[in-house]
């Protein structure tokens, strides 16, 4: 989840500059990375929402941010791709946020017409403050945002858009042991590579480190039991872990420092990383050149020179597109 700074920036900047941990201040606590909260979290038929139709809601994401893939990978497995458009940014974002140009990858808005992500902000709440984050749920029919949050965006994909038919990745019957999972996933690992690589303290650094490759570990270790996270079938923990996996070593292991070891010298891991890559609808979601741009290319306190490595060599073979 990436976003601008502030609104002056987000309307009255005309060059591009990269981004830099000055652009977080509110999130930086004590050299501690600390992520916002997500502002917009309405949810789409039901507690009086808008109500579920075809082509009204639109979302807005980056094929590099892990956050908004996960939601675009939910979007294919359950086939929502008629029902609900798709506007991909740009993955070099400078300090006016996420924007919609003609790219590799990806293209100009043509739900609204944005050219900044920052422009849905503000025309749902004038008065936003905060960083202009992906995912975004749009709802073309009133111009406002939904929610921004990815959790939210998963679950309403799966309880409001998808038929009876579709693949249920929420599961009632492991519903308390999936939240846990989800939780811990989260707070140790999805952000856990953001609190090791935006650290600005050795003691807050190693931490995040120690915590996130024991978490991986424990994983591993559930992974050498079964197909899956919890069992045989897939469930959205497993994609939330996988969108943290298909960026590792191509980013957070060197651009972040989480260098105690790589996905690929981890047998469990690489065999999880893989069969889930190669379900239908996933490899046509990943793009390395979009991640490495984006993370090599934006973080420059981290990558002064904004240079992008060649490597690591591909694991996957690339293949389909956004759709």
């Amino acid at each position: 989840m990436q976003r601008a700074t502030t609104k002056k920036d987000a309307w009255t900047a005309k060059r591009c500059y990269p981004v830099s941990m000055a652009d977080f201040p509110d999130e930086m606590q004590e050299g501690r990375f600390e992520r916002q909260e997500d502002a917009f979290r309405g949810w789409v038929g039901r507690d009086g929402g808008p109500p579920v139709e075809a082509g009204r809601y639109h979302l807005y994401i980056s094929l590099a941010c892990p956050w908004a893939h996960r939601t675009l990978i939910v979007r294919s497995l359950l086939g929502l791709q008629e029902m609900i458009g798709v506007s991909v940014a740009d993955p070099m974002r400078d300090e006016r946020g996420w924007a919609f140009r003609e790219g590799n990858g990806h293209h100009p808005d043509e739900a609204e017409g944005f050219e900044f992500l920052s422009e849905a902000y503000h025309a749902s709440d004038p008065d936003f403050h905060g960083r202009y984050t992906v995912p975004v749920l749009w709802d073309k029919k009133v111009r406002r945002i939904v929610n921004n949050s990815e959790d939210d965006i998963c679950r309403m994909f799966q309880e409001c858009f998808a038929g009876a038919e579709a693949r249920d990745l929420f599961p009632l019957h492991l519903a308390e042991e999936q939240a846990a999972l989800s939780d811990y996933l989260y707070e140790k690992v999805n952000n856990g590579v953001y609190r090791a690589g935006f650290a600005t303290d050795q003691a807050a650094y190693e931490k995040a480190v120690r915590d996130l490759f024991l978490a991986l570990d424990e994983m591993a270790v559930r992974l050498e039991r079964s197909t899956f996270l919890l069992g045989e079938h897939m469930v959205e923990s497993d994609l939330r872990l996988f969108c943290t996996l298909i960026r590792f070593d191509s980013v957070y292991h060197g651009h972040f420092k989480c260098n105690l070891r790589r996905i690929i010298d981890w047998p469990p891991l690489l065999r999880f990383m893989r069969d889930i890559y190669l379900q239908p609808g996933i490899a046509a979601t990943v793009s390395f050149d979009h991640i490495k741009r984006h993370y090599y290319g934006t973080h420059r306190d981290l990558n002064p020179s904004g240079i992008v490595p060649l490597g690591p060599s591909a694991v996957f073979e690339k293949a389909g597109s956004t759709g």
